[in-house]
């Protein structure tokens, strides 16, 4: 585990909670020596995980579309900065750098790009661990829709357990460093329409 891909809000969000548990995970990555990737912003918790990181001497990789260098305020201060032409290729570079995932809490482009490399695990695309940062039970919801999904049977148990979750950067660390990958076949219910009459 060399390095982590961190999805977080622009926002600081509504509590402190949030920023300290950004700056917790910063520190418990240099900690373990692994580097940050992330969206390349300055702002919300984007920039104080970064801001972090940097801080306590580790290394700090954003990418960010050119469109949104201004918009998000682009870091300019991080270890490596790749402004990259548009959302598909800053996703795609992100977890090309990286050797797991993190979604800390956010909003809609969080929980985008957080999906969108489960999706990818569970066609096995990658085998890369993927973690919720629970903070102050941010994404208790998101956890039970999974349940919910699952029991709908739109999603085997055994996929969901592709995503890991806990409420301190330590313990979720520990879980994506002990990840061990396993091949889940996507199934499909094949359901034959009658031919009518």
């Amino acid at each position: 585990m060399k390095s982590l891909c961190v999805y977080c809000g622009s926002s600081a969000g509504a509590s402190p909670v949030y920023a300290d548990a950004a700056r917790m995970l910063a520190k418990t990555m240099v900690d373990e020596n692994i580097s940050l990737v992330y969206g390349g912003g300055n702002v919300g918790l984007m920039g104080i995980i970064a801001d972090e990181v940097l801080r306590l001497g580790g290394e700090a990789t954003g990418v960010i579309p050119k469109a949104l260098m201004d918009k998000e305020v682009g870091h300019v201060g991080l270890t490596h900065l790749h402004i990259v032409k548009d959302m598909h290729e800053r996703k795609a570079l992100m977890a090309e750098l990286s050797h797991g995932f993190v979604a800390m809490p956010g909003g809609i482009g969080t929980l985008e790009e957080l999906f969108e490399v489960f999706t990818w695990s569970q066609l096995g695309f990658h085998d890369k661990p993927i973690g919720l940062l629970n903070v102050n039970g941010f994404y208790d919801g998101l956890i039970g829709f999974l349940e919910h999904v699952i029991e709908e049977r739109f999603l085997r148990r055994e996929q969901a357990s592709l995503l890991v979750h806990a409420a301190e950067p330590l313990d979720l660390v520990e879980l994506l460093k002990t990840y061990r990958p396993q091949r889940y076949e996507k199934t499909f219910d094949r359901v034959t329409a009658s031919k009518i009459i």
